[in-house]
């Protein structure tokens, strides 16, 4: 999506084998929801996404895989996060348990922290999230 229409990129995680894991999820149809954290958009200054708005799914080559469609946006804490999240997320997770602790171990990791200029960032209850819910609209290529 180059020239004066391109969508702007939807990105999953870091490059590499977390990211490959999570577009293959949302090509299959598994993966409806992505969470990030308020944190995050406050530090690039970035504006949140608004429901309708296109983005192309990038994987870890930099390739546009997918253009995907913002369905539903929520801002909550993360104690809030329950399992209707924590199945659309398309990771397997069965449980909100489950779906915390995998999120707060990558919240937690170096990438993330190195990311936020923060090396002892931690997440708690009062964490504020960003919940992108989504669908894909055109498949460009298969990740």
């Amino acid at each position: 999506m180059t020239g004066p229409h391109a969508l702007k990129p939807f990105l999953l995680a870091f490059p590499g084998p977390l990211r490959d894991r999570l577009v293959a999820a949302v090509l299959s149809g598994e993966k409806t929801a992505t969470t990030g954290l308020l944190l995050e958009y406050e530090a690039e200054k970035e504006e949140l996404p608004e429901v309708g708005e296109r983005s192309a799914l990038i994987d870890s080559d930099g390739r546009e895989v997918a253009v995907v469609e913002i369905t539903e946006v929520q801002v909550l804490p993360l104690r809030d996060a329950d399992l209707r999240l924590a199945l659309a997320e398309g990771e397997g997770y069965r449980s909100v348990a489950e779906w915390r602790a995998g999120h707060e171990n990558f919240w937690h990791g170096e990438e993330m922290r190195e990311a936020l200029g923060d090396p002892g960032f931690v997440v708690d209850g009062d964490t504020m999230l960003v919940v992108e819910w989504f669908r894909v609209v055109e498949v460009l290529r298969e990740a």
